[in-house]
């Protein structure tokens, strides 16, 4: 019996799981009930409100271009460009009628003016002509971010004309300042070289002036020399006393010898015989 209820009780679960099961066509309207509550907010500058709402409608329909599209409105309204540029880039590819094409590429031409890139919203206003020619506002939107984009062209182009206008002037700055410096050292060099040129001319004339001198010196200290007495020259006084002395000596000398020779003689002796 316990068996019995349990079964009963899955298979009432089960049911009601599949029993809410949407079909494809209710999920559809639902999405489009959806659209017009997000448009309505969108109307009252609900635009954070609107974009809740458009997510839900492509919840439920995920192909559903204005659902898309109208998210991508909501976006852009809140100043979220580049995010809006995705959703309008799948309006583009998912919508099938110019118009709806032009419309798209319109507002992705918007989003890229608000981000300053007006090279990419020309060719987006381009392409909302090419599907809608006869948009007077897509047409003078194409005329503004034309000229805005020769603008920021003519600026990019002054400012790297400036750049290297600064570049050239800091390379010749440098340039001149290594001259300077090269200039100053050498003729700081020159001036050294100078110094020492006159150093050694002074110390040339200083040896020749002490060769000179040392020259000089002898011979004036040779003539102070024979100016005084040499220690050997005897004056003609002394000149005579020493030959008296001489003669007297050897006077004494031969008496000496004079003397030895007559004991050193034989003397005979008498004998007695």
């Amino acid at each position: 019996m316990k068996k019995i209820s349990i079964f009963i009780l899955f298979f009432g679960c089960f049911s009601m799981i599949f029993g809410q099961e949407k079909s494809p066509e209710q999920l559809v309207r639902e999405a489009r009930e959806d659209v017009r509550n997000g448009n309505k907010l969108y109307n009252q500058l609900k635009f954070d409100e609107a974009e809740i709402s458009y997510k839900k409608a492509l919840s439920k329909n995920p192909n559903y271009p204005k659902a898309t599209y109208n998210l991508g409105n909501s976006i852009y309204q809140q100043n979220r460009s580049k995010e809006a540029v995705s959703q309008f880039e799948l309006v583009e590819k998912t919508f099938e009628e110019k118009i709806s094409k032009a419309e798209a590429y319109h507002n992705m031409g918007n989003s890229f003016m608000n981000e300053k890139q007006y090279d990419k919203a020309v060719e987006a206003y381009k392409n909302s002509m090419r599907n809608n020619s006869k948009d007077d506002e897509t047409r003078y939107n194409l005329a503004l971010a034309k000229e805005l984009l020769k603008q920021q062209q003519d600026q990019n182009q002054n400012k790297d004309n400036k750049d290297d206008k600064n570049k050239k002037d800091d390379k010749k700055e440098d340039k001149d300042n290594k001259n300077e410096q090269e200039k100053e050292g050498g003729d700081e060099e020159k001036k050294e070289d100078e110094n020492d040129e006159k150093d050694k001319g002074k110390d040339k004339q200083d040896e020749k002036g002490d060769e000179k001198k040392d020259k000089q010196d002898p011979k004036d200290q040779e003539q102070k020399n024979d100016q005084k007495p040499r220690p050997n020259q005897l004056s003609p006084e002394q000149m005579k006393q020493l030959l008296e002395a001489m003669n007297n000596e050897e006077n004494k000398t031969q008496k000496k010898l004079n003397a030895q020779k007559a004991k050193g003689k034989k003397i005979k002796q008498e004998k007695d015989w």
